[in-house]
């Protein structure tokens, strides 16, 4: 053959050899050292419990059997997550009691907003440790374990090596709780919405400063359908006409769609602005529609009734919940209790899900088939 002809061929060649190539290592399985989670109490493993005193029994009992930092009676979605790629359950960056780094660490709290609120948590129920607390959490982490690392002894061998942060999983749950305290602010649908291009523009800074930081692999979550929460449709008002065929309130649901509609357009936008990112979007809100609309079909019971709770339409009583108390003739009885069998529910408190609820999204969500990409989560550090 003659020389430019080989030439020729070459080029020709070239560009399928880099796709084969490049196919072939997008399916490599990733091999994640250690997660960092950011998050409210859909991912809290302990940071509202270390701060504000530990979320009592019955919170637990399913896999724990005693409270374990959850509002849950077992585990979470990240519970899953770290058991799939290997790892031990994540601890929170704020208990200091038992913890080990060593594989991460989680900044999440329950009651956490991306936006601060301007309010305290007894006032409102939502956590100080915003968005952007908890990015300073994990800028304060990823110095100060390096020289705790260095020091040597018992303390350095519970923190993460240095390559970790940038081979690690950072993973999203946050946001539900800043469109809920609108409404509890008697604000009305637009002007929730109205917030909402905000919310993502911080959301995007601090993923960009995470990125700085060396982060490269993110794994981010969209938001539930709120309007089919007990606390949500205990507390605000509902027709008849806004109640959807699951039983939901339609408008705070079209409000969560609109949320994740622009979330997935700001994670588009980070893609293009950060091309040695690999960004995963996961769209938990169709599953976990799917399951509260069609409950009975995948073997569950009763989706708008809290599992754990006393009263009210939905078993649900904001002034009595999940693990409450009451003094009956000089003695503490609880009336708070868990019903007989969380394992065919999917409400655990009137606010969160169940673990069989929790096993039940992540066995959804763990395959890439609600994500963009369609990637699964041992690949998500292979950018698309």
């Amino acid at each position: 053959m003659e020389p430019h002809c080989r030439r020729k061929l070459f080029l020709i060649a070239l560009p399928l050899l880099v796709s084969l190539l490049l196919s072939v290592s997008a399916r490599i399985p990733c091999e994640f050292p250690a997660i960092f989670n950011f998050g409210d109490s859909n991912s809290d493993t302990g940071g509202l419990s270390a701060a504000f005193g530990q979320a009592g029994p019955p919170h637990g009992e399913s896999y724990f059997h005693g409270p374990a930092g959850r509002y849950c009676d077992g585990r979470l979605v990240i519970d899953f997550i770290a058991e799939r790629l290997g790892l031990p359950y994540l601890s929170a960056f704020l208990d200091a009691l038992g913890s080990n780094f060593t594989h991460g660490a989680n900044f999440a709290t329950a009651g956490s907003t991306i936006r601060p609120q301007n309010t305290t948590l007894q006032q409102s129920g939502f956590s100080p440790i915003s968005l952007n607390v908890q990015f300073y959490e994990f800028n304060d982490f990823h110095r100060r374990s390096q020289i705790i690392r260095k020091k040597g002894g018992v303390f350095g061998g519970l923190m993460p090596k240095a390559e970790d942060f940038a081979k690690a999983l950072y993973t999203f749950d946050i946001g539900q709780n800043d469109l809920t305290a609108g409404y509890f602010l008697n604000m009305t649908t637009d002007q929730v919405k109205a917030y909402v291009p905000d919310l993502l523009d911080q959301f995007k800074t601090y993923i960009k400063h995470i990125h700085d930081q060396g982060g490269r692999s993110f794994w981010i979550h969209n938001t539930g359908p709120v309007g089919c929460l007990p606390y949500v449709m205990d507390r605000l008002l509902v027709t008849a006409a806004q109640v959807d065929e699951a039983g939901c309130a339609a408008p705070f649901n079209e409000v969560a769609k609109y949320f994740n509609w622009k979330l997935k357009e700001a994670v588009y936008q980070l893609r293009k602005e950060l091309p040695k990112a690999a960004l995963t979007y996961v769209d938990v809100y169709s599953i976990k529609y799917d399951l509260i609309r069609h409950a009975k079909k995948y073997g569950f019971e009763h989706p708008l009734r809290a599992c754990c709770g006393h009263g009210g339409n939905y078993n649900y009583n904001a002034r009595l919940g999940c693990g409450s108390k009451i003094m009956v003739k000089g003695r503490e009885v609880m009336i708070g209790k868990s019903c007989k069998d969380p394992s065919v529910m999917i409400n655990w408190d009137g606010v969160h899900y169940t673990q069989a609820a929790n096993k039940w999204i992540f066995d959804k969500i763990v395959d890439g088939s609600y994500s963009d990409p369609h990637i699964p989560l041992k690949l998500a550090c292979h950018r698309h």
